[in-house]
């Protein structure tokens, strides 16, 4: 440990900095841990896990540019290969080296706007959307003159360590400059936001989220940190998710049975990829929607959203979608008796 670890403690702790505290004393850890000296550093963790050195500062802004998001405690299973950068992510931000913008691009549905959430839940960070429909105005120049305002309040923060920023959907003010379609007006919104994301805070963590990568300004791109792609779910991977998210709204239902050997049958019979945010609805809304009279009511309503067909006692199509004559019962109400006889007789 270096005497400026000494001096940057005792700073933060006047400074009522708790995120900063933190950091510099997870970093007197580490390098204990580097040098050998184990047991002191898992000490120091020890304390910093179970301690709490002050109130953490908030952000308290009546800013119209932008509103507080709570943070819920849902969980989103990510296929590896977007976990690992998301992991990245949180990575870079412990390290306050100024490595603060990010965009996640991807489909509608697919994960980037709860995955900030959990990035800020992580973190412990407050976490605020940017208003764009106070931003955007259809008086000449006024939308460049509010992105510069908002980032103005944006980097005045009081406690920028203890914030994240998120754009969501930045394209609604950042399309390419050079496309003939684009309007000249939002072509120098962009301009503004290149400049300000330029300027911006080194202690603010930015994310913006987009479903049109592919119309985006070069430039703009070049401005962030690291661009996660959201794109990259298997079919496995979007049943795991329906799994999670299955198990969360199961402890609401206590009148509906738990199979998930059937339900992940279900999920397979997708013909094309529904990415979480549909999982989410369809899951919740079979719930809600189902009769608390029949505990697989749920299955048989997400059966018919999925396949986008009726049931219909159509145990012979049930069986070539690889439904076991137990599953057929739950899924048709017919005795597993009548099931098989059907069936043998075809």
């Amino acid at each position: 440990m270096k005497k400026i670890n000494v001096l940057n403690l005792i700073k933060y702790y006047s400074e009522n900095n708790d995120a900063a505290f933190r950091s510099e004393a997870y970093d007197i850890a580490r390098d204990f841990d580097r040098t050998g000296d184990h047991e002191l550093a898992e000490y120091v963790m020890a304390l910093l896990s179970n301690v709490n050195t002050f109130t953490p500062q908030t952000n308290e802004t009546n800013s119209p540019y932008f509103e507080k998001i709570e943070i819920s405690n849902f969980s989103l299973p990510l296929p590896d290969k977007i976990k690992d950068d998301v992991l990245g992510i949180v990575n870079a931000i412990g390290h306050n080296i100024g490595v603060n913008k990010f965009l996640f691009e991807g489909v509608p549905g697919s994960g980037k706007t709860e995955t900030v959430k959990q990035i800020a839940r992580i973190l412990n960070r407050e976490l605020y959307m940017v208003r764009f429909d106070v931003i955007i105005d259809s008086k000449l120049g006024q939308t460049s003159k509010n992105i510069t305002e908002a980032f103005r309040e944006i980097n005045k923060l009081a406690h920028p360590e203890n914030a994240i920023i998120l754009f969501d959907e930045i394209d609604a003010i950042a399309l390419d400059r050079l496309n003939n379609n684009d309007l000249r007006e939002m072509g120098r919104a962009t301009s503004t936001l290149l400049k300000e994301l330029d300027n911006l805070n080194e202690r603010v963590v930015l994310i913006a989220t987009t479903n049109l990568y592919k119309s985006f300004d070069k430039a703009l791109v070049r401005r962030f940190d690291g661009v996660i792609n959201f794109d990259r779910y298997t079919k496995e991977d979007l049943v795991d998710v329906a799994e999670t998210i299955l198990n969360e709204y199961l402890e609401k239902f206590s009148n509906a049975a738990k199979d998930i050997r059937l339900f992940r049958k279900i999920i397979l019979l997708m013909n094309e990829k529904i990415y979480p945010g549909d999982l989410k609805n369809l899951i919740k809304t079979s719930l809600a929607f189902s009769n608390p009279k029949n505990e697989y009511d749920y299955l048989i309503r997400l059966y018919e959203n999925i396949t986008n067909s009726k049931i219909d006692g159509n145990i012979k199509k049930l069986q070539s979608e690889g439904f076991t004559v137990r599953e057929i019962e739950e899924l048709t109400g017919i005795s597993k008796s009548q099931v098989s006889r059907g069936l043998n007789s075809e």
